[in-house]
């Protein structure tokens, strides 16, 4: 069962926290033991699953800041100026992420969350949630 969940960013380069979206498609599916899978279609955002302290993300902004600047010469910025974005989306971060699914819940750590990572907005994004139910428990009605 696929699901798409909205994520309108209203900065260049934006952390938000996906977690209940995802659940509530997981909710939605009435899956109760599987895997979701989250998936960014977009070329200059990521995923990751971690801590939403906002120090921490700051710090993961900061450093990715560092290891990929914006305008270091690249040859993308002859097209549209943004290959930073581009670099830090697939050489730093991920498309999707999977996360288990026990009793119709997320099974994350308990600091751990679903963080989008869009470093090319503002725009109007969206993830596939892709909902995977496990065979060796059957789906209850």
């Amino acid at each position: 069962m696929l699901f798409e969940v909205e994520i309108p960013t209203r900065e260049r380069f934006q952390i938000v926290d996906v977690t209940e979206r995802i659940q509530a498609a997981v909710w939605r599916g009435k899956m109760k033991h599987g895997l979701a899978v989250v998936y960014t279609k977009h070329t200059t955002t990521g995923l990751l699953i971690n801590e939403p302290e906002e120090g921490l993300l700051q710090d993961f902004k900061a450093k990715m800041k560092e290891l990929i600047p914006k305008g270091a010469g690249y040859l993308h910025d002859r097209i549209d100026s943004n290959a930073h974005s581009h670099l830090r989306a697939g050489l730093l971060l991920n498309p999707e992420v999977v996360i288990p699914v026990d009793q119709g819940e997320l099974q994350l750590g308990t600091w751990q969350r679903v963080l989008f990572v869009e470093l090319d907005g503002p725009r109007h994004r969206r993830v596939i949630v892709m909902l995977c139910p496990c065979s060796e428990y059957p789906e209850e009605e």
